[in-house]
């Protein structure tokens, strides 16, 4: 999980905490998070941290419903892809991979099962927005077996209006991917770039299409919004 950003965009709720601890329906969104990875099954919770790291491990302290967790400091906010080189040395197996900005809804556990079942490097939840936003986003080009063939960040010319959520899952091939990585113009390591690394070596990464909703929790108001749909959710 990746929990290291400040929440600017967030402020005044991001004054004293980093965002991932915005509470949504009376928890914070790294709870959230975490019930979901838990719900998949998962051995071991690794957080990146870095803003207000403090409130986030005084808060969770090793475990979460008994599954351990795994603490890594990211000293600056220099990219996903650089965020998770932090956890590197803890990872020797597949694993599934969630920004802790985003409160889910959604059918994750058929983007871990269709990587398991096709022998994937990796395979990505993807959301289908209007043509007219997805420069806003990682857009992936996939094939009609949902197979992704590029992935552009930002782009000016949007191949598809399929983009990136926050939830993955990889093999680690992605670490590799991730050191060959240089800068981008807004002098970040972005994971798209290293995904783009992982197809162009010949490696498999599948798409798999959002059945649900998903919330990326960046301003105050994504935050009323993803609180009224938990709410209708439970009425």
């Amino acid at each position: 999980m990746l929990a290291a950003g400040k929440g600017t965009r967030l402020r005044p709720l991001t004054d004293d905490k980093p965002k991932g601890m915005v509470e949504v329906d009376g928890k914070p969104i790294l709870t959230h998070c975490f019930e979901r990875l838990v719900e998949l099954d998962a051995s071991e919770l690794l957080v990146v941290v870095g803003y207000k790291q403090e409130v986030i491990i005084s808060h969770y302290g090793d475990e979460f419903e008994g599954v351990p967790i795994t603490y890594a400091h990211q000293r600056e906010q220099a990219g996903l892809a650089h965020a998770l080189l932090t956890v590197e040395e803890h990872i020797d197996d597949d694993f599934m991979l969630i920004l802790g900005d985003n409160v889910f809804e959604a059918n994750l556990g058929d983007v871990v099962e269709r990587q398991r079942a096709d022998r994937a490097d990796a395979a990505f939840l993807v959301e289908e927005v209007p043509m007219e936003d997805a420069s806003r986003y990682g857009v992936c080009d996939v094939t009609e077996d949902g197979e992704v063939t590029d992935v552009i960040e930002k782009p000016d010319d949007p191949p598809s209006n399929l983009v990136l959520t926050g939830f993955y899952t990889f093999t680690p091939a992605i670490f590799h991917a991730c050191h060959l990585v240089q800068p981008s113009a807004r002098g970040e390591y972005e994971l798209s770039e290293a995904v783009d690394l992982l197809l162009r070596s010949g490696r498999t990464i599948d798409a798999i299409e959002m059945d649900g909703w998903r919330i990326d929790v960046g301003y105050p108001e994504d935050r009323d919004e993803a609180e009224r749909r938990l709410q209708n959710k439970s009425e």
